[in-house]
């Protein structure tokens, strides 16, 4: 059984979202074992630790060992949650391995001759990849650390699928057990850049509108807003001049 990663971990007593919240903010992280006939067990792993493997894609893909005080136990890591905004790790699932027993874990999918192929030298082409890991099943013994796709004799518009993929002996692809043959990778024409519209012609009619419905209501404006200026009073201001202009010389009486 090859192990690609050892590192250390301690029992975890305190349960509760409390606790795990103090064990963060002490630098570690808390974590629980699964599988293999055994009851979870809960851990505490160290965050600096951990930040230095999550970036190598193998930390995902292959068997890592763990000691538990004086005893090691084989796994595969199953789950890492992170921070949403900050480089920290907050939780880890770790799945154990029995040499007797096989197991699920996704494995990278790598490309190789890209640029070389016909597809994308001679004919223009470029390359879309539909998956970049895929789930696979077999014994510890025979787990690869990636699966490889060679595109070398691949032309435009051609597709490899899950079935293409050529795999060691002893591991199978899981959807493909299903009946799932999904494409994996293809080489297709570059699509045609759709010419933009002209801005300056585009605001051109709603600036040319604009300028009539403004020339439009100036004249109402005008009679509406300059009339009183020019007449002195409005009618309703002259007739209640008129109607005082009695009382006042009945007042002269």
């Amino acid at each position: 059984m090859r192990v690609s990663f050892v590192f250390g971990a301690d029992r975890r007593e305190k349960q509760g979202k409390g606790a795990s919240r103090r064990l963060r903010h002490s630098g570690k992280v808390p974590a629980i074992l699964y599988g293999g006939g055994q009851p979870p067990q809960s851990l505490v792993l160290d965050q600096q630790n951990l930040l230095t493997m999550i970036g190598d894609e193998k930390f995902y893909s292959s068997i890592v060992q763990i000691k538990i005080e004086d005893r090691a136990q084989e796994a595969i890591v199953k789950d890492v949650q992170m921070h949403p905004a900050r480089n920290v790790v907050v939780h880890v699932d770790l799945q154990r391995v029995v040499e007797s027993e096989k197991i699920r874990i996704r494995l990278p999918i790598h490309f190789r001759n890209e640029a070389v192929s016909p597809g994308v030298k001679t004919q223009g082409g470029v390359v879309s990849h539909m998956e970049t890991d895929v789930e696979v099943a077999c014994l510890p013994k025979d787990l690869p650390e990636y699966l490889e796709v060679d595109l070398a004799e691949m032309s435009l518009n051609d597709t490899k699928f899950l079935a293409d993929i050529p795999l060691p002996a002893g591991v199978v692809i899981t959807d493909l057990i299903h009946g799932k043959n999904r494409p994996v990778v293809s080489i297709h024409s570059p699509r045609a850049e759709e010419p933009e519209a002209a801005p300056a012609e585009a605001a051109a009619v709603p600036a040319e509108g604009a300028a009539a419905t403004a020339a439009g209501a100036a004249p109402g404006a005008a009679a509406a807003g300059t009339a009183p200026a020019a007449g002195g009073a409005s009618p309703a201001a002259a007739e209640a001049k008129k109607e005082a202009a009695p009382a006042k010389k009945e007042g002269k009486k």
